[in-house]
């Protein structure tokens, strides 16, 4: 008997590394250049803040796809726990697509709530920005190790992923919630 699963002869690993960097550069600087833009001028060619809304909707499904994958791999059902990752990277490629466009044309939002709900917005925003940074290498290591076949790899990196990416997607919705009155 082989000393390796059947699944990894002849499988060859892949290098990941330089791609998950680059990803995580661009999509991070990106995001950070953006946020201290100040908008199109006079633009008029839609109501932006149906981006907001639509960041807010694919979150949503993030979250629900990420829940349910999570059960899926619990319940040791790999090939049903891989879809809904891969659903998982969909909406949140979606998300970033109508998130960049919005804050590529429209200006910086401020909330207007106080007391205990700004503090609670604050601290929903600021932990969900620090996350969302951290998710994108989190994400795509993980997803990469298994690509690799590398399942106690992915799983020590996985324990970390799944709680911090379900966080993000979460905390996203609820920022948006308590910020939509003020568009």
């Amino acid at each position: 008997m082989s000393e390796f699963p059947k699944e990894t002869i002849g499988h060859v690993k892949r290098n990941y590394k330089p791609a998950i960097i680059t990803i995580s550069i661009i999509l991070i600087g990106a995001i950070g250049i953006l946020s201290g833009m100040r908008g199109v001028e006079d633009f008029d060619a839609f109501d932006v803040t149906i981006l907001p809304l639509m960041n807010a909707i694919f979150n949503s499904f993030t979250f629900l796809f990420l829940l349910c994958a999570l059960f899926a791999i619990l319940k040791k059902n790999v090939k049903v726990h891989r879809r809904f990752i891969y659903a998982a990277f969909v909406t949140t490629f979606l998300f970033l697509i109508t998130y960049v466009t919005f804050h590529y044309i429209a200006p910086s939002t401020s909330y207007g709530g106080e007391g205990f709900m700004a503090a609670l917005y604050y601290f929903l925003l600021i932990t969900h920005i620090i996350l969302a940074a951290v998710i994108v290498p989190l994400a795509l290591t993980s997803v990469a190790r298994a690509w690799n076949l590398e399942h106690s790899r992915h799983k020590k990196i996985a324990r970390w992923t799944m709680p911090i990416w379900l966080y993000v997607s979460l905390s996203g919705v609820l920022v948006y919630i308590m910020i939509s009155p003020y568009y």
